[in-house]
């Protein structure tokens, strides 16, 4: 049986390794644990997290580690622990059965299902003792075992039910006899309704909890370049707020992944890898998009953060940093006054004070502060400050780390190495190429399986799970903007490579795509992923890279199918393209074409002059010549510019070129 308890090193997930020891006799997802609830006649509950959440470790501690509780889990139920970022494709289809029951959804995951894995129940944390209106984890324990005995049809009646609400809603989209907009109106039907939702004073959409929403902001960057002048001051307020909140780390660099009040102020302070992924591509789009120096200092000290304190020896990067640390959220990074004079001494401390706040009184728990700025004050540092603040962060990497998830996953290592690229790109930081290189190796190297097939996670030279949809478009999307990067043809040989081979693993009849491959078993569905989150859905993802890819090559399937993906999502999009972000940036790809500039031998001193402009829609070609018609007769020292097959003359210096964009742009 696969018992955690059993497995000791095999086991490639922090989360679960956290769990091994719990008195639950925890069983890892696997068809021998459903097969083992057959032969018991028990129910089987699931319960998924990952390691860097919060409360998932505040009901273990409360539930998991009790013994009576669980002494009865074990008697009563086949229980079985879940890393939700080694398996996404199990927790979208248990966390729209919590959505279907008409609750919040949320980490930790706590699903009852049959023996077949169908759900009859579930919610998220559940506290040892009733707190209304949630019962007692026990109390409901309790309350499903009675049912399971005395109400057994009755809960397999409603396991058929919501298991066919689940397959409707994770089914692949319906768009037949839809027609979409045009990708503009898209675009300002998308702005409209985030005006609707946007908070004035402090940027952002709602109340609390706030999280950062990339794909919405990198919409409203398309329509700023666009010329709709609603967007520009929604832009500045939410990027300002989120970078003078303690949401960001003023010492360290980088983002916790959501704020618990609407100021951005107070954290929740788990470091996601994926949020310093969307949210550095943000501040750099920002930068080059406005010229304000203020998005590229964000940008740069959340990816200088990743690499000094994420990396791995092996050349990947790791999961996520923990909010907790000695047991305590948020201590590692709060303070208190008279931490900072001890650290820095009465002048130092009073120059931290005049920059931060005199943090008196406090503003978070425990007579603790967290570092911020208000909100609109400038953030670049004056040099008395930046010495001060170099002093503190020293001070502090002697504290107790928060428990860091050192498991490597491809998607979000893809994601963020894309964003390396464009980095590298614009500010011609050899040491940011260097690093989206290694970690393209290590995907290469470490994550392909023998036959080929791509994995999704790794930990300490193990390679594990069948890699998603969203694996490969980011790795897609990383190879292809390598090739942008270094004019390698082998880069763009590899996208092709792993493109065609997401096309035939995860491509759903009528243009949508699945999150798990054909080649998955033991789920009782495979669910659809289409809507856009803080980070992009499978089918939006899919669609960008490959319309991307395709714009590069020449190669129209690539393009088609990317077309495919977009019109499948047209009911949705009709609806709320809002909830699309991404994709209608891959639909203004597809509809309205790709902007192509290639650059000649010779040319390549033109490249900054590229790099430095907000160019979302443009593919670049140049160094070792592909097979793709856009090297073509383009053997001279200038630079092509094309769009839906009409060129302009090809240009040779630097302002010639910048008009030439600027042409361009205005179509």
């Amino acid at each position: 049986m696969p018992r955690l308890r059993d497995l000791g090193d095999a086991i490639g997930s922090p989360y679960l390794q956290q769990h091994a020891d719990n008195p639950v006799d925890w069983y890892t997802f696997d068809d021998d644990a459903f097969a083992r609830a057959e032969e018991l006649g028990l129910p089987v509950f699931i319960s998924i997290g990952y390691s860097a959440c919060h409360w998932c470790h505040v009901m273990a501690h409360e539930s998991f580690e009790d013994p009576s509780i669980a002494a009865y889990l074990n008697a009563h139920f086949v229980a079985i622990k879940v890393d939700r970022e080694e398996r996404p494709d199990i927790d979208a289809i248990y966390m729209e059965a919590v959505h279907a029951l008409g609750q919040q959804g949320g980490w930790p995951l706590s699903v009852f299902t049959t023996p077949a894995g169908r759900p009859f129940f579930g919610g998220t944390y559940f506290p040892p003792t009733a707190r209304p209106p949630r019962p007692s984890f026990s109390g409901l324990l309790e309350a499903i075992t009675n049912a399971w005995s005395t109400e057994h049809e009755t809960l397999l009646g409603q396991a058929d039910e919501l298991t066919d609400a689940v397959t409707q809603r994770l089914a692949p989209p319906d768009a037949e006899g839809a027609t979409r907009p045009h990708v503009a109106q898209l675009i300002a039907t998308a702005v409209t309704r985030f005006t609707e939702m946007f908070d004035p004073e402090f940027g952002g959409v709602g109340t609390a909890p706030k999280f950062p929403q990339g794909p919405m902001l990198e919409l409203l960057l398309r329509a700023q370049l666009r010329g709709d002048d609603r967007v520009l001051p929604m832009i500045e307020t939410s990027l300002a707020a989120m970078a003078a909140g303690g949401s960001y780390d003023h010492l360290g660099g980088g983002f916790a992944s959501y704020s618990v009040d609407r100021r951005w102020l107070v954290p929740h302070f788990e470091k996601m890898l994926y949020d310093q992924a969307t949210l550095a591509r943000l501040y750099l789009h920002a930068g080059v998009a406005t010229g304000d120096q203020r998005w590229y200092q964000v940008a740069h000290e959340t990816i200088e953060y990743v690499l000094r304190d994420l990396r791995a020896p092996s050349g990947g990067l790791y999961s996520a940093e923990d909010a907790d640390s000695e047991g305590e959220e948020g201590l590692f990074y709060t303070w208190t006054r008279a931490e900072i004079i001890a650290a820095l001494g009465e002048e130092g401390a009073a120059t931290i004070f005049a920059w931060y706040g005199e943090l008196n009184p406090p503003n978070f728990e425990g007579g603790r502060s967290i570092l911020t700025r208000p909100l609109r004050a400038p953030l670049a540092r004056p040099l008395e400050v930046e010495a001060q603040r170099s002093r503190l962060l020293a001070v502090r990497s002697e504290r107790v780390r928060p428990a860091r998830d050192e498991k490597v996953l491809t998607e979000w290592n893809a994601m963020f190495a894309s964003m390396l690229c464009e980095a590298a790109a614009v500010t011609e930081n050899i040491n940011w190429q260097s690093a989206a290189e290694e970690i393209a190796a290590f995907i290469d190297r470490e994550m392909v399986r023998s036959d080929g097939r791509l994995l999704r996670s790794w930990r300490e030279g193990r390679a594990q799970h069948l890699a998603m949809a969203t694996d490969y478009a980011w790795t897609v999307d990383l190879f292809t903007r390598l090739n942008e990067l270094t004019g390698r043809s082998s880069y763009l040989t590899r996208a092709k490579e792993f493109a065609t081979a997401m096309v035939t693993l995860f491509g759903a009849e009528g243009g949508g795509w699945y999150l798990n491959g054909s080649d998955e078993e033991g789920l009782i569905l495979r669910p659809i992923d289409s809507y856009d989150g803080v980070t992009p859905a499978a089918g939006s993802i899919c669609a960008s890279a490959l319309a991307r890819l395709g714009a590069l090559t020449g190669d129209r399937a690539f393009r088609d199918r990317a077309a495919a993906t977009i019109d499948a999502a047209t009911t949705g999009l009709n609806a709320s393209p809002i909830a699309f972000a991404h994709l209608v940036g891959a639909a203004a790809l597809v509809d309205e074409g790709a902007i192509e500039i290639v650059v000649g031998p010779g040319a390549e001193p033109l490249l900054p002059v590229i790099r430095q402009r907000y160019l979302p829609d443009a593919v670049l070609a140049w160094g070792e010549a592909t097979d793709s018609p856009l090297f073509l007769d383009r053997n001279e020292a200038k630079v092509y510019l094309c769009l839906h097959g009409s060129c302009r003359l090809p240009v040779a210096d630097a302002a010639s070129l910048g008009s030439e964009i600027d042409l361009v742009l205005s179509r």
